[in-house]
């Protein structure tokens, strides 16, 4: 009996099952990670009870995609160490390739400039007026006269320079703000 069950937890499918494994676990993982990227800025702190279940949804849809009818701990671990390795390589590319970087991550985004929202931004990030102000309000700023500078950074967050702040120079660009 303990050699039957040995054998059910430790049986593994082919090579050539595992290969197919690892290949449709590294198509699917590259898809997700496109098509959230494509979603927009959000990071899972500032996820909507839509993204959530969005994300639910999408693991559900793929799950038999991955490993396709095998259910061996093997072929299960195949998919998972793929998808770790794949994320490891994905990173690294983040790391030393600044332009991967920037068409992965983005760039911070202004949304209020001199008082004034930036409604096409908005829009095209995805933020909502409720969500702005909020935003606002968690730095002390309650009205949008009072916003020199409101940026949607590249975590989700908005970063706000309230009016009669110094504002100091830095390299980085930030999409919506002219180069001085």
């Amino acid at each position: 009996m303990l050699h039957q069950w040995l054998l059910s937890v430790f049986s593994y499918p082919s090579l050539p099952t595992l290969l197919s494994i690892a290949a449709k676990t590294a198509v699917i993982y590259l898809f997700v990670v496109a098509g959230m990227r494509l979603l927009g800025t959000r990071e899972l702190g500032q996820m909507t009870v839509y993204d959530f279940v969005l994300i639910v949804v999408i693991s559900n849809a793929v799950q038999n995609a991955l490993v396709g009818g095998d259910t061996t701990l093997v072929g299960g671990l195949v998919s998972a160490f793929t998808m770790l390795a794949i994320n490891r390589l994905f990173t690294a590319f983040l790391t030393h390739f600044a332009w991967f970087e920037k068409t992965m991550v983005g760039e911070p985004v202004v949304l209020v400039n001199d008082g004034k929202i930036q409604w096409d931004r908005m829009r095209r990030e995805g933020v909502d007026r409720n969500e702005l102000m909020a935003g606002l309000r968690e730095h002390g700023v309650g009205e949008l006269e009072d916003v020199t500078l409101a940026v949607l950074e590249v975590d989700g967050t908005i970063s706000v320079v309230p009016t009669g702040t110094t504002v100091h120079r830095t390299q980085r660009s930030i999409r919506g703000m002219r180069a001085a």
